[in-house]
């Protein structure tokens, strides 16, 4: 895989794996601070090259805090490995996460965040969002830092390609379209659309972020509402339609 490192926003670093076979970014977020914090592991065979890349920006041992949204192999597929490394690092999950997977996983205790509940890393100050099934699954949940007014969004606007780290250009197109394929193929419905999918969309909206941290494809600068607006309505649409 190719890899590429970039600040997306003050002291938030954007490590990106391009995948050729698939067309498709991995992307991991270092969030440097106080008590650095880093979202998304990656892939367990990825670790050598993610923690060679944390290491151009601080010593991967400082990492205090591990984060993810739900769990999959591409969100957290080196925890452990990170949690070798990284010996004073605490995974944060939301209740159904910690309770389900993530302790047998570890082999630990996870740090449990209600919803809403702030975790402040030094400069910065996130807060756990719980969102189940999105994007994805029961234990899914955001992270919002509130300072700096980023909010990593995990699968949400995932869009093909190697694009650059950062644009302030549409990402709903691109992640309509990639809804699209996805409907014909077997990831079909990975997305539910439910009852409380909008007011989900809609709290996320209100929180006004100024740079959504997407999980594939890339971040995006600006009016991060609006954006999630157009989501929303793609989404309706395509669940209207039986392709979500």
């Amino acid at each position: 895989m190719d890899l590429s490192v970039q600040e997306i926003a003050a002291d938030v670093f954007r490590i990106a794996h391009y995948a050729p076979q698939l067309d498709f970014t991995f992307n991991q977020y270092l969030v440097r601070d106080e008590a650095p914090l880093l979202y998304h592991t990656g892939f367990r065979k990825m670790f050598g090259e993610t923690s060679s890349a944390v290491r151009r920006i601080i010593d991967p041992a400082r990492i205090r805090w591990i984060g993810y949204s739900h769990f999959e192999p591409d969100e957290c597929g080196a925890l452990n490995q990170w949690l070798a490394l990284a010996l004073d690092a605490v995974v944060i999950s939301g209740a159904v996460g910690a309770g389900v997977v993530l302790d047998d996983y570890i082999g630990g205790v996870a740090r449990v965040l209600q919803d809403d509940e702030a975790l402040v890393t030094g400069a910065k100050r996130f807060r756990l969002l719980s969102t189940p099934h999105l994007p994805h699954g029961w234990d899914a949940t955001l992270l919002f830092e509130e300072v700096g007014a980023t909010l990593f969004c995990s699968d949400l606007f995932l869009h093909a390609g190697n694009p650059p780290a950062r644009v302030e250009s549409d990402i709903v197109g691109p992640a309509r379209d990639q809804l699209i394929r996805f409907a014909a193929g077997p990831f079909a419905h990975a997305t539910p659309w439910t009852t409380r999918t909008a007011a989900a969309m809609d709290r996320l909206r209100r929180l006004e972020p100024r740079t959504l941290a997407l999980m594939h494809g890339s971040a995006f600068g600006g009016n991060g509402g609006k954006m999630l607006e157009g989501l929303t309505d793609v989404m309706r649409d395509l669940a209207s339609k039986d392709m979500l």
